[in-house]
């Protein structure tokens, strides 16, 4: 047998091996909140196993509506920790699969320096037109932060400034645009590498809302699909557990 040929059959034994090992897409449904975060992480996940991950990226009560009515996802990165928990209650998700990837924090922001003091003061001072928040019935920031204004005795004092979005991506760009002075917001909007990028900022004490625990679950559509579990296992590694740190999210 000729050297070339048994390097043609060499290189066809490479590409059969090659082609055996499949990358596969997982259709992924991610909270708002976890934008940045995500993008980073799925650039990561791509470059350490070859699966491409397909976000869409809204609000947990509206993703819930969806996933009821038969949306394609394979896995979700709620803001919340109920809404995978009715899930599973449901029988639509992969049994066990249920884990907290993140816990969240909220900010009052404003893009102005200098406009939000760093104990939250001005939303007692009231001199602003509006103040933006997520939609609280279908958003859980939008829900922690009207638990933050009643703790505060506040609620019918801003009840005719709010500004609501349907999800914190909306309700951070009301802020950003200029559209409202200020906002409650995820940190992980405004925050990267231990510091608030823009603006000015409060960074609200958990004490003054219930514990925003971000719950991840691979769904019945992803069971069969490698590539769902692969992100999961990715999500609890080391790599990602420190760049999720880095957006301002506790773990």
């Amino acid at each position: 047998m000729s050297r070339r040929l048994l390097s043609l059959l060499a290189l066809a034994s490479a590409f059969a091996t090659a082609q055996g090992v499949r990358a596969d897409d997982v259709q992924v449904a991610v909270a708002a909140n976890f934008t940045a975060p995500m993008q980073a992480i799925a650039e990561g996940f791509q470059k350490k196993t070859g699966h491409t991950v397909v976000a869409a990226y809204g609000a947990t009560g509206q993703f819930y509506a969806q996933i009821q009515n038969g949306a394609p996802f394979e896995v979700f990165l709620s803001a919340d920790d109920t809404t995978p928990a009715k899930l599973e209650q449901e029988g639509k998700t992969v049994a066990g699969s249920r884990f907290t990837y993140a816990i969240g924090t909220l900010a009052l922001w404003s893009a102005k320096p200098g406009y939000v003091d760093d104990k939250g003061d001005v939303l007692k001072k009231g001199g602003f037109q509006h103040l933006s928040i997520a939609n609280p019935k279908t958003a859980p920031y939008g829900l922690a932060a009207t638990q933050v204004m009643d703790k505060l005795g506040l609620t019918q004092a801003l009840a005719g400034k709010l500004v609501e979005g349907q999800n914190i991506t909306q309700a951070y760009q009301f802020v950003s645009t200029g559209n409202a002075e200020l906002g409650f917001v995820a940190l992980s909007q405004i925050y990267k590498d231990g510091k608030v990028t823009d603006g000015s900022a409060w960074i609200v004490p958990s004490s003054l809302h219930e514990p925003i625990r971000q719950d991840a679950v691979i769904l019945d559509k992803g069971k069969d699909n490698k590539a769902a579990q692969a992100l999961v296992d990715y999500l609890k590694s080391p790599e990602a557990t420190a760049l999720i740190e880095r957006f301002g999210y506790a773990h």
